[in-house]
């Protein structure tokens, strides 16, 4: 069981690192979120300085490479339903779960790089959190990501087509981001964009994060945040798995 998902995990890694577009993209995306957009926040927190916008963005910035870094993962899926690889694997003698555990696993190393250059960034531009407070945000993201990761998969089983799965992920990617507080603070929405702010799940996270960065280790955003993700975590993972063994028969 390990070795086959630690199998699938290292072929993913390789597919990935081997893409010169990924590298340069992937990784220094989040890198320029915050070079260039959390100093646009300024005028919005409460210090005004570039310190405080960062403190305020960067929690969000990580939740929003988690969650829609994985959330496009399922696509290389959809490709091997094509070729036929996908079924070829799925009827081996390979634990059939591992084809998912493998992509999921390759997302979360993915998801560690970047959190590690944000974080780098962030600390060199002034921004301070605690060692609790840090490990608490990476579990969050990787919360976050998994949930992603197992949603992109299980939609890319589904939908099976590449226009089809684009189309469903932009359709909810832009109020996603917006009710979730991610580029502007929901405190500064409408009242019934606030009101329908707490429905998204992304939303719990992203203040849980902040408060984390503020270091408010007892607010109630930060349990109800770990509660929503690891149950969604589980039911997406658990409809990927599902829809793997219906595709092997």
């Amino acid at each position: 069981m390990i070795r086959h998902t630690a199998l699938f995990t290292g072929y993913e890694l390789k597919k990935s690192f081997s893409n010169p577009v990924w590298l340069i993209f992937g990784i220094m995306q989040p890198v320029l979120y915050l070079l260039m957009f959390a100093p646009l926040l300024r005028t919005m927190t409460p210090g005004g300085t570039t310190v405080d916008a960062l403190r305020m963005f960067t929690p969000a910035a990580m939740m929003m490479i988690a969650i829609f870094g994985s959330l496009f993962s399922g696509f290389g899926l959809i490709a091997e339903l094509r070729n036929g690889s996908l079924e070829r694997y799925a009827v081996s003698p390979a634990w059939r779960p591992a084809l998912v555990l493998g992509r999921v696993a390759k997302d979360m190393v993915v998801l560690v790089l970047q959190a590690v250059l944000v974080l780098i960034v962030a600390t060199v531009m002034g921004v301070r959190i605690g060692v609790v407070e840090l490990l608490l945000v990476l579990l969050l993201m990787a919360a976050t990501g998994l949930f992603a990761s197992g949603l992109s998969q299980g939609l890319a089983l589904t939908i099976r087509d590449e226009n089809g799965m684009s189309q469903t992920i932009n359709l909810f990617m832009l109020p996603a981001m917006l009710l979730a507080g991610l580029l502007v603070p929901i405190t500064f929405a409408p009242d019934w964009m606030k009101f329908l702010a707490p429905i998204n799940p992304l939303y719990h996270a992203v203040e849980a994060g902040r408060a984390l960065f503020d270091g408010r280790l007892t607010d109630s955003s930060i349990p109800v945040a770990f509660t929503v993700f690891i149950v969604l975590a589980v039911l997406t993972t658990m409809w990927s798995m599902r829809s793997l063994r219906r595709i092997a028969g």
